[in-house]
């Protein structure tokens, strides 16, 4: 077997063309990795450098090497936090979504050894981050194909639009996103899926995106910009309705202005989450 050390200074070596400079990117001196070099083609049992008296190259095999040592490295590096988070998931229980409705819904329960992800998660590779225990469990808005995996419905959560009393739409009972066509709305930053959908099914809109909570607060209160929410959205301790009676609060009425969530685990963790899991439900459906 040989050391991460040895492959360290090949890969370096590799990359930075001398001894010299691979010395220096390591902090080592130049006849430590001339042993190096010396040291793992023993290890090796074969020749991977060329060698004149002013240069030391490496060969197509050496070449070779290197890109494997390369590989390696990442799969050491990946081994050691994939136990580091297994050991922390046993701790404790992980949490992440996609959107931060569930988040709002979860934090309020204030349930014990859990740790919720404030930084919400793009959609991509969710399967992955589960196989790997970057998170115990991850909230998504369609259920996660893979059969290590399990998905539990949580809840829906719906999209409503705030208008200002005044405009024509106020007074209808339901709007599409077509018809809000060429407004400009208040939007929070990080709302996750829900910022995909309302750029794509509001046709000529334009996004006033802040970054804080206090600022978007700041704003829509004195403010007659058109700004969403959703019925979890209520659960916002920061939420204030008193100085937003200018607004009447109209259902939007398109199938994607609703989805449907799901918590997504590994079926190894089934036993353990089940309880937690049932809370959230029992506090979706009060919320619903």
């Amino acid at each position: 077997m040989i050391d991460n050390y040895l492959l360290e200074e090949l890969v370096a070596f590799a990359k930075e063309g001398t001894l010299a400079k691979a010395s220096e990117k390591l902090g080592l001196s130049q006849p430590a990795i001339t042993r190096g070099t010396k040291k793992i083609e023993s290890e090796l049992g074969i020749k991977i450098f060329d060698r004149t008296p002013n240069k030391i190259t490496l060969n197509k095999t050496g070449e070779y090497a290197a890109e494997r040592a390369e590989y390696v490295l990442k799969v050491n590096r990946d081994y050691i936090t994939e136990v580091k988070n297994f050991d922390n998931s046993n701790k404790e229980i992980t949490m992440a979504s996609i959107a931060p409705g569930p988040v709002m819904l979860i934090n309020s329960l204030k349930q014990e050894n859990l740790k919720i992800n404030d930084n919400l998660i793009k959609k991509e590779n969710l399967g992955d981050l589960l196989l790997q225990n970057q998170y115990t469990c991850i909230i998504s808005n369609e259920p996660i194909d893979n059969s290590k995996i399990e998905s539990d419905y949580l809840g829906m959560e719906t999209l409503t639009v705030h208008l200002n009393e005044f405009s024509n739409l106020a007074s209808k009972p339901s709007v599409t996103f077509n018809e809000l066509k060429g407004l400009s709305f208040l939007v929070l930053s990080d709302i996750g899926i829900w910022k995909d959908i309302i750029q794509k099914e509001i046709p000529e809109a334009k996004f006033l995106y802040q970054n804080q909570l206090e600022s978007f607060n700041e704003i829509k209160n004195y403010s007659v910009f058109p700004f969403f929410t959703t019925n979890i959205s209520k659960l916002n301790p920061i939420a204030d309705e008193e100085l937003t009676r200018d607004r009447i609060a109209v259902k939007i009425s398109d199938s994607v202005a609703t989805q449907s969530f799901y918590a997504n685990y590994l079926r190894t963790n089934k036993k353990r989450l089940e309880p937690v899991i049932e809370e959230w439900q029992d506090a979706w459906e009060k919320v619903d």
